[in-house]
This record gives C-alpha cells, structure tokens and sequence, in this order.
C-alpha cells in the first residue's frame, strides 16, 4: 500500500492535461447549464457537433446515440497528444460537482487507462448481463454517458466503430467491455463504486444532496461516495434539475443564491418606446371572486401599455359585465386588444394556443405574459421583474397556495419535493427549476419560435392544458423555473363560489379572508388601536371605522337586490313569537344566506374591538339577529327614539358618516 500511494504521489497527472469531450449539436437549457458549472471548475471544454442536425435517435425510449461516437472519433484524431486524458461526457443533463484535480486522482487511483460510468440497469440488451464481470462490491452494467482516459487508449477504443449515427452507442461500448481481450487490451473498468460518476437511473435512493463549507455535493450514501460528475441518464432529468439547483454552488445555506443576479436584462434607464413588446393573455376559465380586482391589479402594473398588447379569453358569461366595464374604460390605452367572449364557444386548449399564436406571429413581441384570473398580483412591478431575470419560462411564487410544483411523480402528477415548502414559505430564497408551472408565468417568444413552435403546446394525451404544456416543454429541453425572490401575491380559491348574488364576492370572507378583506373591510381598520381611531360620542358607546365604501354599497345593493323589505309592522313572522315591538323596514341576514358570513365579520373583527375595550371580558360573538334597515324620508315617521331591549348592539352605518339619516337614504 505504501507503493500505492508513491507512485500517485510522484505520477500525478496536471489538470491542463485533461480536456473535457462532450456534443452538443445545440445550446439547449441544459447545456448552458452544463457550461456553467464547468466554468465554475476551470475545466477546458470542447464541444463536437456544433449545428450539426442530431441523428442520433431519441434514446430515452430507444438506443442511439451512435452519431456522439462517430464524432469523438473523428476529434481523438485532431488531438497528437497521446498522453493526454479525455473526459467524454454527455452535457445536456449532467453537470460537475467537483474539479479537474480531484477528478484525476480518482481516476488515477482505479490503476486502469479507461474508466466508464457505471449502472444498476442493464442497457439495452438485458440478454448480456451473465457476460459483464462481476465485483465484489458496487455495480457492474457499463454506462456511455461517461468515460474518462488516456487518448492512445480511447483511439484504439473508437477504432472499430462503423456503425450508424442512430446505432447504439452503450451497445457498441458494452461489446467491448465485456470481451476479456479488448477489455484487457484496451484496460478498461467501470466506476462501480461512483467515486467518479453518478448515474441517476435507477439508483435514485442513493444520492442525496451535501451541504458542506459553501459548495453542495451529491452523495452517494450506498457506497459513501462524492462523484464529480452527476448525470441525469434516462427518465432522470426532473431528478438532475431538481440536484442542479444547489450543485455545485448554485443555492448554498452560506450564499443563498450564487447565480440569479446574473446574466440578467435591465430595464431601469429605458424609454418607454424602448421596452420589450408584451403580449399578456387573460384566460376566465371559470366563475372566479374578485375579476374587477384582478383589472385594477393589470391597470397597476408597472409597465408602459403602449408597449402592452392584450388576449382576453373569457368563457364565462357571468363575467362579461367586468371584460366590458374595463375595457370600455381603459381598452384604448394598450397597443391593441384581442377578446374572445363566451359566445365564441372556442373550448381552453385552443384559447391558450391562440394566445401564444398571438405573440408568436408578431414580429415585434418579445415575451408572452399569462394569468389565469385567479391570480392576485400584489406587486405592481411582477412584469418587470420576470423580464429582468431573464430565465424563461419564468413564473413568480405565489404564496402559500403555489403555482408549481417542485417534483412530479411517477404519473407525472403532484409529488412535494423535499425543499418545496422551504421555497413556498421563503426559507430558501431564490430562481429554481421546477418540472411544473402553471396560472401566471412568462415566456420568451423566441423559444415560441424554435422549441416550442408547435401550434398545440397545451394537449398530451389525458393532461389537462396546463400540465401538458409542461410536459411539451419538459421534452422539448426547455427549463421552466420560478421565482421567489419577491413577494408577489397569491392564488385565489375558486371553491364554493356561488353566483346567486348580485355581489358574490361579499360571500367569500371563509374562501378568500384575505382578499375580501382588502375589497371590504376600511383601510383604516387595522390602525384602530394604533392611531387612536376609536371614538366616544357618549359613555360605552364606540365609533371605528370597520367597512370600506365599496364594502357599503355591495352590501346596500345586494340588499336592494333582493328587495323583499319587512313592512315595518309589529307583525313579523320571521322572528320568534310573531310580534316586532318596535318594527323597523328591514332584511334579515338570513333571507339573504349570508348569517355565517356575518357571524364570522363579528367574530374576526369585531371581536378583537371589542376585547381590547373591555379588558379581561372576551366574546363568542354570539349574535341571534342580524339585519339590514332602510331608512327613508317619512318611510316610517312614527319610529321615534327608543330604548333597545339587547343587551349590546352594534350598528353599522352604511351611509356616509356626518350626514343625516333624513338627508340621505342610507
């Protein structure tokens, strides 16, 4: 063993002795990133096939890949250097976890001039696998995806080949290593133990992420290894995205994120005229809360609408009111406006098509911005922000009911990745790909140009239209990521939303609290305490504000609406006993169905009032009436001052403050 270690010490081969071997026919998503890491190890690249057509077969499903072997030997002839190690390496899923020196000491130290990749499968002729050696420990199946060695031993390797470009190229090495004398001749082993390379396939359980002083490293926890090089072969690129957001440097807990400030596209300092081109498209798929809040979110957006272009699908003629009101008011101030009303009958697939189509036949348009109209867009400068990051398609974290998912599983549909309420509740911050995306997310029209040019991007088989875009993109090679590196907004819940309502928003204080509480309740409210807004017009009698004015109108419109005003008689068959002793004109929250929805106003805010005034005494708010009363001029001109027999009331004013009930209606 002393030996051993002697004759590395003294023979070690210098890192300008390597040179990293991969094709690439083009720069795909997956090979910038390739790239980047090898960037960030001082590997020295070269790249075969550039621009050349990719003959090689869709190995993913069938073997091929003969074209990557005719190409590596045809470049092992232009290198004299016969010393000289060559790493051979697919690029478009791999990416390095460590560099060229600790490389070639674990290649050194196998005492062997060829080393492969190695794999728990057996790959493509499962009818070789009693002629593959075997090993003590570790696995014995050859993987093409990786090999490192010495060029006089690769050239004499490659010699032989004659095959197709779509011929298999695993199969061709396979046949070699498995023949005693080329084995022997050539002097060839495998990486059974993964100290060099990780093939994902089927040895998903083993690798784990090591987050270690600043850098992240895949571990292999079978073998106890830390593979410099980590391939996602196979059905295994979800898997190698997901390890490639964090190797090698990507997101540490030291850093954060290392790379999302760069390469990025600024917009601060441009005219106006000069900003990108933007179509956004609206899809309204279904009955959705807040559609008006929704356009005054679009009409906030900080971004020049003469450099905006609108596709509106609206399938929904409940919603036809809202489209009409804001493009009436605000249609001529967008460059142009496209609108395809529920009377088209044009079904989702084919909405979200001609949308992209839009974009994608204008020459001037440069991004592709889609919302569902659940979103709620909460930062005004969302459009910019994605444009700047300049990662497509790109889609913004929408806390805490997300628009992606951070893992798939094996039916390709949700599965919770192990980081995924890390990012959704912004304990990593940062740009991630992810394998799905959906409701809000931008994308760059030249990639509607080229990888995803085909005029149905939204239909695969039993998906619907969102996961399968994903799915196109995904085996198209495009990376999908998401951001959360600002807070953005949120997603609407489109559940138990009724219709039967002149304002149905009004009922979605349990679905949505927070947006109806920012449609419904005062701004002032939550500065109640704070600032001191409670007044005391006389003893134990409390004056705050509680409903914005829109809050007032839909409540007094929907009660119009209904219209079923009592008579303001001492009969009232409503009530318990039949008998009103002093009647007012008035509707009960329960002829409307919204007594739940009342209860929980008083509960979540007039509760807390109400506790803060009265120390030490706490409510239920238990409250066995609840009503709407009319008040007009001579309705009622026997209603005199009287003395309310409940024990507390609250009332709530739904006029303006100051003016009298005589005066006004309300």
């Amino acid at each position: 063993h002393a030996a051993d270690v002697d004759w590395i010490a003294s023979d070690l081969i210098q890192t300008c002795n390597l040179l990293v071997v991969t094709v690439a026919t083009k720069e795909t998503d997956g090979f910038r990133r390739f790239m980047r890491s090898a960037r960030h190890f001082n590997y020295t690249i070269k790249v075969l096939g550039r621009g050349e057509p990719w003959k090689g077969g869709d190995y993913m499903t069938t073997p091929g890949g003969g074209q990557k072997v005719r190409l590596l030997k045809a470049g092992l002839q232009e290198i004299k250097e016969e010393d000289k190690v060559v790493l051979f390496i697919d690029s478009y899923d791999v990416v390095f976890a460590s560099g060229p020196k600790e490389l070639l000491k674990k290649f050194q130290q196998t005492r062997h001039k060829v080393v492969f990749s190695a794999e728990t499968l057996i790959w493509p002729d499962r009818h070789l696998e009693d002629k593959h050696p075997h090993f003590r420990e570790g696995k014995r199946f050859l993987g093409s995806g990786g090999f490192i060695g010495y060029v006089r031993n690769l050239k004499e390797m490659v010699a032989d080949w004659t095959g197709e470009d779509n011929d298999s190229d695993q199969l061709f090495f396979t046949k070699i290593y498995i023949n005693p004398e080329k084995r022997k001749s050539i002097n060839i082993t495998l990486d059974n133990r993964c100290r060099m390379f990780q093939n994902l396939h089927g040895s998903l359980d083993e690798v784990v992420l090591k987050f270690e002083d600043g850098q992240v490293r895949a571990r292999n926890v079978l073998y106890d290894t830390l593979p410099v090089v980590v391939h996602g072969n196979g059905p295994t690129k979800l898997q190698i995205n997901y390890l490639s957001n964090y190797i090698p440097t990507v997101w540490t807990f030291e850093t954060g994120c290392s790379v999302c400030l760069e390469d990025l596209r600024p917009l601060l300092g441009l005219k106006e005229s000069e900003y990108p081109l933007v179509v956004i498209g609206i899809f309204i798929q279904q009955p959705t809360p807040f559609v008006s809040v929704f356009f005054e979110s679009l009409l906030k957006l900080e971004y020049p609408k003469n450099r905006l272009k609108l596709f509106i699908y609206n399938q929904e003629q409940h919603h036809e009111v809202e489209v009409s009101s804001f493009l009436k008011d605000h249609g001529k101030e967008y460059q142009d406006v496209k609108v395809i009303g529920p009377e088209e009958n044009m079904d989702r697939v084919a909405s979200r098509n001609l949308g992209l189509d839009m974009c994608r036949q204008d020459k001037d348009c440069e991004y592709f911005f889609s919302m569902d109209i659940e979103v709620v867009l909460k930062n005004k400068d969302t459009l910019k922000i994605l444009i700047e990051q300049n990662e497509f398609p790109i889609s913004d974290a929408c806390r805490l009911w997300t628009n992606f998912w951070g893992a798939l599983s094996a039916d390709g549909y949700y599965a919770r990745s192990e980081d995924y309420v890390d990012i959704v509740q912004g304990r990593r911050v940062g740009v991630w790909n992810v394998p799905y995306l959906a409701k809000v997310y931008l994308v760059k029209a030249s990639l509607l140009h080229e990888e995803l040019s085909d005029n149905d991007l939204f239909s695969s088989g039993t998906l619907d239209l969102d996961m399968a875009f994903c799915h196109n993109a995904r085996n198209k090679g495009v990376f999908m990521y998401v951001t959360n590196m600002h807070t953005f907004g949120r997603m609407l819940s489109t559940e138990n939303y009724q219709m039967s309502h002149l304002h149905n928003d009004l009922w979605q204080i349990f679905e949505n609290p927070k947006d109806w509480e920012e449609r419904y309740i005062h701004e002032n409210y939550t500065k109640i305490m704070r600032d001191k807004l409670i007044e005391t017009p006389c003893p134990d009698v409390y004056w705050f504000p509680l409903f914005s004015d829109i809050g007032c109108d839909h409540i007094v419109q929907e009660m119009e609406n209904f219209g079923q005003w009592s008579g303001g008689r001492n009969t009232d068959t409503r009530i318990q006993g039949g008998y009103e002793n002093v009647p007012t004109i008035d509707i009960h929250m329960t002829q409307i169905n919204y007594e739940k929805e009342w209860q929980k106003l008083l509960l979540d805010y007039i509760a807390p009032i109400t506790e803060t005034m009265y120390p030490g005494y706490y409510t239920k708010c238990i409250s066995y009436l609840n009503f709407v009363v009319r008040y007009k001029p001579d309705e009622q001109p026997l209603l005199t001052p009287h003395h309310d027999a409940s024990t507390f009331t609250i009332n709530v004013a739904l006029n303006s403050k100051e003016i009298d009930y005589q005066v006004n209606e309300y």
